[in-house]
């Protein structure tokens, strides 16, 4: 079949169907034969819900991305390494706000922007969740570390130390004198019935609020003691016991001798002697103030008074000072002995007497150990220092079970 070549080197042009006007000429050559009619978009293309749609969509898209990007720069925010150089305690204020918080955190160094702070605690739905308080921020504490710690309530807990053998008085005067406590106190608590011990508390934790957990404490453990307390012991109640806790709280700080301190107490209890005890003396001149500031005269070992157990026969009515839980079960389970009586070695320690005649023996070494510490002393005071005369000690009675140590001591002081 032949064909025929079109205009310029075109495609063949099939048989019969060549232009029967004639050749065309090169212009109209290049010109195409028929110029397909553009596509109309469909109607539906055009309507509004769909273009409205597509806006939509694409607007979507574009949130999607930069909540993306924004989640990926916050988590590397949130684990990054926080600009603060050392642990720092950071008090947030009760009723502040986000950005009253991110502004003191920025103030303090522990955040470096105040906005990704609120941002994040904003994406976590915790606004109202932050609490007030006193916070420990470790090291270049991250992001997500303070967030943490302030939605915990993590706050830092201050301890409060009461020690043993101190008067309910010198205890209020303690915790009035504590900084980190709130309120104030309305009534002074009964005589013992506070439990010495190391309480945690949080700053800003009322003073009311502290005597009653020290008197729950103590109502706890004076129970459990009790109940544990030696079947033959002479004392009719828990409160008796308290009392005599208290003595033997002031009367000894070595934990070795409470038990034989107590067997003291209890021995002459049962055999209707006189206790004797110099801080009963104290607590009778003083009261609730517990220090007397100077020795014990002579003249005060017989003046009488409810608690000076020197005049009055059996335990004094009520105790001397708050007793922690060892005083307590030394005096709910003394040592099984026969002494009667104690009187300081001179060195911080008791030596311990059955019989009058080796109590006075014992009484007549502290004797002299004294005049030794005496004439040192006033070999190596200054000479207006050794001018001063030096009072003499005020002799017990001969029954006494106890001689006065240092005036720390009788002054009533705890000596832990």
């Amino acid at each position: 079949m032949t064909y025929f070549r079109g205009p310029r080197g075109g495609e063949p042009t099939p048989p019969g169907q060549q232009n029967k006007a004639g050749p065309r000429s090169p212009r109209t050559g290049l010109a195409p034969e028929s110029v397909p009619a553009p596509k109309r978009r469909s109607q539906r293309a055009r309507h509004p819900i769909v273009v409205i749609g597509n806006a939509i969509i694409t607007f979507l898209v574009l949130i999607a991305i930069v909540v993306g990007v924004a989640i990926m720069v916050g988590r590397q925010r949130m684990e990054t390494p926080g600009p603060l150089g050392e642990d720092k305690v950071v008090n947030i204020p009760r009723g502040a706000g986000v950005r009253d918080i991110a502004d003191l955190l920025v103030k303090e160094g522990v955040i470096d922007q105040p906005w990704t702070f609120v941002g994040a605690v904003v994406v976590r739905k915790a606004r109202d969740d932050l609490k007030s308080g006193e916070y420990l921020f470790p090291q270049h504490a991250t992001l997500g570390d303070v967030i943490a710690t302030l939605l915990d309530g993590k706050v830092v807990q201050h301890a409060l130390t009461v020690p043993e053998g101190l008067t309910s008085e010198q205890v209020v005067h303690r915790l009035l004198d504590a900084d980190m406590l709130g309120g104030n106190i309305r009534e002074m608590p009964r005589e013992g019935s506070l439990l010495p011990e190391t309480y945690k508390v949080v700053r800003g934790t009322p003073r009311e609020q502290v005597l009653q957990r020290m008197q729950q404490a103590q109502r706890r453990v004076v129970q459990e003691v009790w109940e544990r307390r030696m079947a033959d012991l002479p004392l009719r109640s828990p409160d008796q016991l308290v009392t005599l806790a208290s003595i033997i709280e002031k009367e000894t700080g070595r934990p070795e001798e409470r038990t034989r301190v107590a067997a003291v107490f209890v021995n002459r209890l049962k055999q209707r002697m006189r206790l004797q005890s110099d801080p009963t003396i104290i607590y009778g001149l003083v009261g609730g103030k517990g220090t007397l500031g100077r020795p014990i005269l002579k003249s005060e070992i017989d003046q009488p008074t409810p608690y000076n157990t020197y005049v009055i026969d059996g335990l004094p009515p009520g105790p001397i000072a708050n007793p922690g839980r060892a005083a307590l079960e030394a005096a709910a389970n003394p040592a099984r002995t026969k002494e009667l009586f104690f009187v300081s070695d001179g060195a911080g320690g008791h030596v311990f007497a059955e019989t009058l005649e080796q109590h006075q023996r014992n009484v007549a070494k502290l004797r002299s150990i004294e005049r030794s510490q005496r004439e040192n002393d006033n070999d190596t005071a200054a000479p207006e220092e050794a001018a001063a005369p030096t009072p003499p000690p005020a002799p017990a009675p001969r029954s006494a079970p106890v001689r006065r140590r240092s005036s720390e001591q009788n002054s009533g002081r705890s000596t832990r």
